[in-house]
């Protein structure tokens, strides 16, 4: 996705959690399963979401995850590499506590970004 498209995507969730609801973001702004979300159909230049581009910019997407822990009095930040396909392998091992720690960022990176 676009900067310029999360950029209002994250405008809107900062107006509907400060209370700022105008009929235009009380519309656009809808909840399911305890999660706020927005429903996008198309991109920053209206045209459609293509599931075959959308599927190859995941496959190349990857997630620097900060995780903070306290070991033996001292507090740590690991900082994982995850690829997009283990994201939801990755969360659920703190779920079932082969991870554990406090989650404090999640960052995408492309690692061909990084030469």
């Amino acid at each position: 996705m676009s900067d310029e498209l999360n950029k209002n995507v994250i405008n809107l969730f900062s107006e509907h959690n400060n209370n700022k609801l105008t009929p235009d973001v009380q519309k656009r702004v809808k909840y399911y399963a305890g999660f706020n979300y927005v429903k996008l159909t198309k991109d920053i230049n209206d045209n459609k979401f293509s599931k075959d581009i959308l599927l190859n910019y995941a496959s190349k997407c990857h997630y620097m995850v900060s995780v903070m822990r306290e070991l033996n009095g001292e507090v740590v930040l690991y900082s994982y590499d995850v690829p997009n396909s283990d994201l939801f392998k990755f969360m659920k091992s703190f779920e079932e506590n082969t991870l554990d720690g406090t989650i404090i960022e999640i960052d995408k990176y492309f690692p061909e970004d990084l030469a």
